[in-house]
């Protein structure tokens, strides 16, 4: 059977009654009434903080892909000889240019993270190893209820182009002993695709000068018992240039700061014992 609706549709129903839901169908279903005590969802604000370095063939690709909804980029600039931030100036020109005034990965994130405004921070690289199109999944999982939110290469959707077998058997062994550590199941960890809470910020105490940072800031957020979720994420090849990670060194000197950044390790202890 079938009714005629006052637009002139038809609208098909079953012997019940029941109208026929199809993809092919033109009306729209009723939406149901809001109640009084509904509020609507609170938009957070969220800065993304990218250090760079002589990345100037790097950002118009990076700055063409963030997304919309990013209130404040902030690009920390470390000592760049060519035109990294005219170049992004350019492409962006609301971009926020912060300089380093030391050396270092680690430095260079510690100098965006004070000078971030918003809600929830983003970091990323800015050499095109990082899609900034997958930012909303970080988000999405802020707003509901997590407070440090990483990307990991290795859980279904995530992937990597540009993993060698070294620093694939480096970030499995350290992953081993962080996991040991903290009785945790994560299942990345060199991997510098990360949001947290601002509200965090003292909390997590990031004080690494170099790449070690990203594993710092994940040892900490683990030893505060911050509620961490993974999303996944695909690494890509570097755009254009060279890496500054050496992967023997720098996988050395996260091996360490696991290490100290134990619970009752050394660096911990001195945290704790400040606190007080």
């Amino acid at each position: 059977m079938s009714t005629t609706l006052p637009s002139g549709t038809i609208q098909r129903t079953m012997d019940g009654g029941r109208p026929l839901r199809r993809a092919s169908d033109r009306f729209a279903a009723p939406l149901p009434a809001r109640r009084a005590t509904d509020v609507p969802p609170v938009r957070h604000s969220v800065s993304l903080v990218i250090p760079a370095h002589n990345e100037a063939r790097n950002v118009p690709w990076v700055f063409e892909q963030i997304p919309p909804s990013i209130d404040e980029v902030l690009l920390v600039d470390g000592a760049s000889d060519d035109a990294t931030v005219r170049m992004a100036a350019h492409c962006l020109p609301s971009v926020r240019v912060v300089q380093q005034t030391g050396i270092g990965k680690g430095d260079a994130l510690r100098a965006g993270f004070e000078a971030a405004t918003c809600d929830y921070v983003v970091m990323m690289d800015a050499d095109g190893s990082m899609w900034p199109g997958e930012i909303p999944h970080y988000v999405h999982f802020l707003d509901n209820g997590f407070d440090f939110v990483k990307g990991s290469r290795f859980i279904a959707g995530g992937g990597s182009l540009d993993l060698t077998p070294v620093r694939s058997l480096g970030n499995l062994a350290l992953l081993t002993v962080v996991n040991r550590i903290y009785h945790a199941t994560l299942t990345d960890l060199c991997y510098g695709f990360c949001a947290f809470r601002r509200s965090f910020l003292d909390e997590l105490d990031p004080h690494a000068p170099g790449f070690e940072i990203e594993a710092e800031l994940i040892a900490h957020a683990l030893r505060l018992g911050l509620r961490i979720a993974e999303v996944p994420s695909l690494e890509l090849p570097r755009r254009s240039g060279r890496s500054h990670l050496h992967a023997v060194s720098d996988g050395r000197r996260v091996l360490r700061t696991l290490l100290a950044e134990r619970p009752n390790g050394r660096h911990s202890a001195a945290a704790g014992a400040g606190k007080r």
